[in-house]
């Protein structure tokens, strides 16, 4: 380990289950010099279009991470010895504007872009990811993304709303954050009200891989697809967890059956080691619905995997 880079809390006598659930018990940002990477909670579900709760989502991924370890055998990396990653604690947002809450979460991004740090977020609602992409672009320019989800989320308005859970990424496009050749949504399998939807979604530079075809394709192959369509571009890599099947994330707002398993999601990730990765987050975890931290515990390891993919990449 780096003389300077701070670890996970180690102390003999404190067990794992004690103690304040930093993300991964690590220090906080204001216990570090820097942060090569900034782990945010953005406890926000006001632009949820079903069930509600996702605002406790990072408390809940938090105290689902005590048990993350520092080394990653399948990379032979250690993540948190070999950059410095530190808990950024939440968003200061609340729940009565969307669009107020949108301009804070893109302030306090900048602030740790600006200050060297890379973010991986924890939601909250996909809503998110927007005020995320407007951060990571202003630095890294126009980025492909990788979009794990059973839902398109490039929607236009509902209700009134042109910026909700499901319109980040056709938001984003509109705005010119996204490089509309290189984007990739992975896992899709979520009903649409007309096939003009996928029409939309293709101008807004996705292609599209099923959840069903998960079951005729390795993951290798998979994984291949997406390292083709990203390239060398910038990446940001956004996960919201309802892409699993609810067996495996019953704790969601929107959940799809006929989904993919962690294992899969993760066979996958583990594939997309040398991306340049910008940002990431995962999302969409409502631990209201979520049953013995099954939800809970994918997300944190999901935060895990992406995080050591982002180590790997500095």
């Amino acid at each position: 380990m780096s003389d300077d880079v701070i670890g996970q809390r180690h102390d003999p006598d404190l067990p794992r289950y004690a103690g304040i659930a930093t993300f991964a018990l690590l220090p906080t940002i204001d216990d570090v010099q820097r942060a090569d990477i900034a782990v945010l909670g953005v406890p926000f579900d006001s632009g949820t279009s079903f069930r509600p709760g996702a605002r406790f989502g990072p408390a809940h991924i938090r105290e689902n991470s005590r048990q993350l370890h520092p080394y990653h055998a399948v990379h032979d990396l250690h993540p948190f010895r070999d950059v410095q990653v530190a808990d950024a604690g939440d968003v200061a947002v609340g729940p009565y504007g969307i669009e107020r809450a949108v301009d804070a979460v893109e302030v306090h991004a900048r602030r740790l872009i600006d200050g060297g740090a890379r973010v991986a977020a924890l939601g909250g609602d996909h809503t998110i990811a927007l005020p995320l992409l407007r951060a990571a672009a202003a630095a890294h320019g126009p980025l492909a993304v990788v979009h794990f989800d059973a839902h398109l989320d490039t929607w236009d308005t509902l209700h009134g709303a042109s910026i909700w859970h499901g319109s980040p990424f056709r938001r984003a496009a509109d705005e010119g954050l996204l490089d509309l050749d290189h984007c990739q949504h992975v896992g899709i399998r979520g009903g649409i009200y007309d096939p003009d939807e996928l029409v939309d979604d293709a101008r807004a530079g996705f292609r599209i891989i099923r959840s069903e075809e998960f079951l005729e394709r390795s993951a290798a192959a998979i994984a291949g697809q997406i390292r083709e369509r990203v390239g060398d571009v910038p990446v940001y890599i956004s996960v919201d967890i309802d892409v699993l099947d609810p067996a495996h994330a019953p704790g969601t707002g929107t959940p799809e059956v006929a989904g993919i398993t962690t294992a899969e999601l993760f066979a996958v990730l583990r594939r997309l080691r040398g991306l340049e990765i910008v940002g990431c987050d995962v999302v969409e975890v409502a631990p209201a619905y979520d049953h013995a931290g099954i939800t809970g515990l994918a997300a944190a390891h999901t935060a895990w995997e992406l995080i050591t993919l982002m180590s790997a990449s500095r």
